[in-house]
């Protein structure tokens, strides 16, 4: 994927003002844990992923760019990446650092999209 990641797709399904906390996130591949945090700033909206058990408790910043879908019923969350993928994303440290701008910077060029700049 190429471009503004930090948008959702028009075709994901998410609303403006959507409330996404607690909704479970799943990658094409199987779950991955719950959305912890979101954002819906215009060029930056994202979403932090608490992975719970299955990466020791790390949490990871996804760009909206990534969200294939919103399931409103089933509070869950598609993104179009693999674990693996979603895994080996930038290290997140903690409060605050999901907004940085250098840590979104590297989440950006990460996840193939362009940096904020």
């Amino acid at each position: 994927m190429s471009g503004n990641v930090w948008g959702y797709l028009s075709d994901s399904g998410y609303r403006a003002g959507t409330v996404l906390e607690g909704f479970g996130v799943e990658a094409v591949d199987g779950s991955i844990g719950k959305v912890d945090k979101h954002s819906d700033d215009v060029d930056s909206a994202h979403l932090v992923i608490d992975t719970g058990p299955w990466i020791l408790g790390r949490r990871v910043v996804l760009p909206a760019g990534i969200v294939t879908g919103i399931d409103q019923q089933e509070k869950k969350v598609y993104v179009g990446r693999t674990k693996d993928e979603i895994k080996g994303a930038p290290d997140f440290e903690g409060a605050g650092h999901e907004s940085s701008a250098d840590h979104l910077h590297q989440v950006g060029v990460y996840f193939g999209g362009f940096p904020l700049v």
